[in-house]
């Protein structure tokens, strides 16, 4: 047998490289996942200024959007729009969907030490506040999140906020972005970066000073990304910041 003769080795098999899209493939479908997350949201107060009868006016769109449910139900509604794109632009590669995004389970050490770290971004921000005078949550989301608890949004805020926004946001930013920009000319260190700026985008409805309390977060985020290998990890640490900020706002005060 050839596989026996010294004359002719075993064959080797190189294995394929994963498909994924290079830089400016990311950034198209990474627009186009934003977009999608975007159209969901405001699809849903469309709906309801519609099904209330309302004129279908910009004043009653941004009349109904202000209201705590329907800004819970439009954070929702954006989850199942950014899924389906993300999960086109996968599929148009020949890839596991669980693949390309690492939605794999991280250990439980990775999710302490993840947890910890987001402890101390906590506690610095929290000091570094103090010391200036300043509010460590802004100013609008405690509004909110106080106004939902008044009129009996608060578990439709926590679940928007706790799970449909972390599940959007991570899908686009540190899964399918990161996935495809950390094998280009970027490597790591540019993708982290680079996603960690355009999620930090998608919160300008804060000032400046909490865009860099976002900034560091996403900055954590996008490091455990890469040392976990685990997309499900950032999700869930995500989900687990929001939540803290909603539970000691809404019901605690802080």
């Amino acid at each position: 047998m050839d596989s026996l003769n010294l004359d002719y080795p075993p064959l080797t098999v190189t294995p394929a490289a994963p498909r994924v899209w290079k830089f400016l493939g990311t950034a198209l479908w990474g627009i186009v996942a934003f977009v999608a997350m975007f159209v969901g949201q405001i699809g849903a107060v469309v709906y309801l200024v519609w099904d209330r009868g309302d004129p279908m006016t910009l004043a009653s769109l941004e009349r109904v959007g202000r209201e705590p449910a329907t800004l819970a139900l439009s954070v929702t509604m954006g989850l199942p729009t950014t899924l389906a794109v993300v999960w086109l632009a996968v599929r148009i590669k020949g890839m596991s969907f669980l693949e390309y995004l690492a939605l794999r389970w991280p250990s439980w050490k990775q999710l302490l030490f993840g947890a910890l770290g987001l402890v101390l971004i906590a506690v610095v921000w929290e000091t570094m506040s103090r010391a200036l005078g300043r509010d460590a949550t802004p100013g609008v989301m405690t509004d909110l999140l106080k106004s939902g608890r008044e009129k009996g949004a608060a578990l439709m805020l926590l679940f928007s906020f706790s799970f449909a926004a972390p599940m959007s946001e991570e899908l686009i930013a540190r899964g399918f972005l990161y996935r495809g920009w950390s094998e280009t000319f970027l490597r790591v260190p540019g993708a982290i970066l680079l996603t960690t700026l355009l999620w930090t985008s998608v919160h300008l409805q804060y000032n400046l000073y909490f865009l860099v309390g976002v900034f560091s977060i996403g900055l954590w985020l996008g490091y455990m990304r890469y040392r976990s290998q685990s997309l499900w990890l950032t999700i869930i640490l995500h989900a687990l910041n929001n939540m803290t900020a909603v539970v000691l706002t809404m019901w605690l005060g802080v």
